[in-house]
């Protein structure tokens, strides 16, 4: 009997995967996405249709593994200090956008239906929710996460996850059924939430960090792997056992890992299961999707899902020229949000089981949401329209192992003087960027620039990093010190030499593992500066000299930031330093 049923496991597995497959990579030529082509599957392959797969719903709560995957990777992308810098954006625009849209569709729904004002609230609260499954990779895949855009986005995103805990009391409150009459209220979930969370940062410090350092001395990969998955699933199992957000556990934990220098690593191993999973997702999406619910109202579910994204898109729009965004970027992130999202299905199902909606209700709205969804893709071609053409991997070749010396990340004015000058110097190179009027430049003046987040360990080891003597990091986002530990540990063969900006990138690099940091403009600036002096009729040996004092003042001031870790620590010896130069071009000026 156990053999019959893993032969049906085995059969249902082989054939999602085939449609999967061949919807996928048809949608993806047509320019559609990937994420149209994982409903599709699953309509075709689901009960109503060819009926070749069953458990759509078993199958769901196991894909559903891929959102909290999706938020541990995304957590793992912001440190504390950068949630901190958003939390403005988060509980300011995120709060807006889930009351606004939320209030705005649950009248709309109310005035076009019969239903009660409680059942409209249970239905449109749940529609001013967005897929984050659906969004943030795709913010992902176009570098674009950590945009000020992308950050906006993300913002609205996470505060729409944090807003499950008030909507689940929201509908308990209005509940007609009476057994949630002893449900918890809205201030113990809200207790549980900050409990959990502490306790997720205390584990986090007391068992995971050291658990991870013990596994890198080891050098076992498959137990880096299984500590990351564990650490996932521990988080979420944590949240959900508490009847909280899964996804939200993975995300403190992603964020609190976000420092270490272990983030890197532990992204790469994360993102195959993430990707599968919330493929299998939409998969289970489209086949859940009820067809005799749209046949039987065809233009009530179209009707409401154009509404919707009408709605939501002008809602999110007019929140961003709130925000002083320039109108091009506020309808943008009006189209990339006016989806419904995954979380509905859960608030829907809460609802009926409240008694607010009727079963038919549910599958309508469900229908409803799925359909948002599935116009996604076509609403983000007209996004690229409205924006500046954004980059399709699909039509850049990703790097390859050339067997260069060099690996360079980042081809702008910088890194193309670096690369060029390397191969004067007759060493081999390899570089790779991921802005696409970069590559374009590169191929019209016969440059050969490959496609790629160089701040991602897979994609340096794809690149050639393994065997390379170097890599540079040229590109305008500075690394931070935990990627640079990353990639010395992955690549300790390598010496590795940055790009920073200032004196501030100086000192928050000066302790890693790198061969140099240079800062961009320094050299430029004093060679300006040389001109300038000869110029006006100043002696070699005067121009000389004014280098070298600049040059000694320059390096004690910086000798002194660093032993403070602090770029204010040399303030008093900056202004006597100001003082002594001064005093000297007065005396210059008196000869």
């Amino acid at each position: 009997m156990e053999g019959h049923d893993t032969g049906f496991v085995l059969q249902d597995g082989a054939l999602m995967l085939a449609f999967a497959l061949v919807a996928v990579i048809a949608f993806r030529r047509a320019g559609l996405g990937a994420t149209l082509g994982y409903l599709v599957a699953g309509v075709l392959i689901g009960p109503q249709v060819l009926g070749l797969v069953g458990n759509a719903e078993q199958m769901a709560e196991i894909a559903e593994l891929g959102i909290v995957m999706l938020l541990f990777v995304v957590g793992l992308e912001l440190s504390p200090e950068r949630l901190w810098r958003l939390r403005k954006a988060i509980f300011g625009l995120g709060t807006a956008q889930v009351a606004i849209c939320g209030i705005a569709v649950s009248l709309m729904v109310a005035v076009l239906t019969n239903y009660s004002l409680a059942a409209a609230f249970a239905i449109g609260l749940p529609l001013g929710l967005s897929s984050t499954a659906q969004v943030l990779p795709m913010l992902q895949s176009a570098g674009r996460l950590r945009t000020p855009f992308g950050e906006k986005a993300f913002a609205i995103l996470l505060f729409q996850d944090l807003s499950i805990i008030p909507l689940i009391t929201i509908v308990t409150a209005m509940s007609r059924n009476p057994a949630d009459a002893d449900a918890p209220s809205g201030l113990v979930l809200v207790g549980l939430s900050l409990a959990a969370i502490a306790g997720l940062i205390v584990a986090n410090r007391l068992v995971v960090k050291p658990l991870f350092r013990l596994i890198s001395r080891l050098g076992e990969r498959e137990l880096f792997v299984m500590a990351a998955l564990f650490t996932v699933f521990a988080s979420a199992a944590v949240m959900e056992l508490l009847g909280l957000s899964a996804a939200l556990g993975a995300f403190i934990a992603g964020v609190m890992l976000a420092d270490t220098r272990y983030r890197h690593e532990l992204e790469a191993d994360i993102e195959p299961f993430r990707s599968i999973l919330l493929g299998m997702f939409f998969l289970a999406v489209g086949m859940m999707l009820d067809l005799s619910a749209i046949a039987s109202q065809p233009w009530t579910v179209i009707g409401f899902a154009a509404l919707l994204i009408v709605v939501k898109t002008a809602v999110i729009a007019g929140l961003g020229l709130a925000m002083k965004m320039a109108w091009r970027s506020a309808l943008a992130l009006g189209l990339l949000l006016s989806q419904g999202g995954e979380f509905a299905f859960v608030l829907y199902s809460q609802a009926e089981g409240a008694l607010l909606l009727a079963e038919q209700s549910v599958s309508v709205f469900s229908a409803v949401v799925t359909l948002s969804m599935a116009t996604t893709p076509f609403l983000m071609m007209l996004n690229r329209r409205i924006r500046t053409p954004q980059l399709d991997e699909e039509k850049r070749e990703g790097p390859r192992n050339d067997g260069a010396s060099a690996v360079i990340v980042g081809f702008g004015r910088f890194g193309q003087t670096v690369a060029q000058t390397l191969m004067a110097g007759g060493v081999s190179v390899t570089m790779i960027d991921r802005k696409v009027d970069q590559i374009d430049t590169a191929e019209e003046f016969g440059s050969t620039v490959y496609f790629g987040d160089g701040t991602r360990i897979d994609m340096l080891r794809q690149a050639g990093a393994g065997e390379a003597q170097l890599i540079l990091f040229c590109h305008d986002e500075m690394p931070d010190a935990a990627l640079i530990e990353s990639v010395n540990e992955a690549f300790p063969q390598a010496q590795i030499y940055i790009r920073a900006f200032d004196r501030r990138g100086l000192i928050e690099l000066a302790d890693t593992p790198s061969a140099g940091v240079v800062r961009e403009v320094f050299a430029g600036a004093i060679r300006m500066a040389r001109l300038a002096l000869a110029g006006i009729g100043e002696s070699e040996e005067s121009v000389e000299r004014a280098e070298a004092t600049y040059r000694r003042i320059d390096k004690e001031r910086l000798q002194l930031q660093l032993d403070g870790g602090d770029i204010y620590a040399a303030r008093e010896l900056s202004r006597k330093q100001q003082r002594e130069l001064r005093k000297f071009g007065e005396s210059r000026n008196l000869e």
